[in-house]
């Protein structure tokens, strides 16, 4: 009995090491990188072509400004991350 429980222990622990090192992620930003700039793109164009029509006020402009400043911080880290991942290797 004693031999047993100490036998699911020690195979216990060599599970939980193992795993371990497999779950070990690269640090940094999400790989929805690449949807951010997409989004932002998308904003910003729908921003400047409403801003030329005559429903543009400034309702309009705070709902539009309330999605991009979010985008446009997570674009720059994106950028800033990707600046430092070139110069550290």
């Amino acid at each position: 009995m004693l031999l047993s429980s100490m036998m699911s222990s020690s195979i216990a622990a060599s599970a939980a090491a193992s795993s371990a090192v497999t779950m070990i992620t690269t640090p940094g930003l999400p790989q929805y990188g690449a949807a951010i700039v997409i989004g932002l793109i998308a904003l910003l164009s729908l921003k400047e072509v409403f801003s030329a029509s005559e429903t543009w006020n400034k309702y309009l402009n705070n709902s539009f400004n309330m999605a991009i400043i979010p985008l446009f911080f997570s674009f720059m880290a994106i950028v800033v991350f990707n600046v430092i991942a070139i110069i550290r290797p």
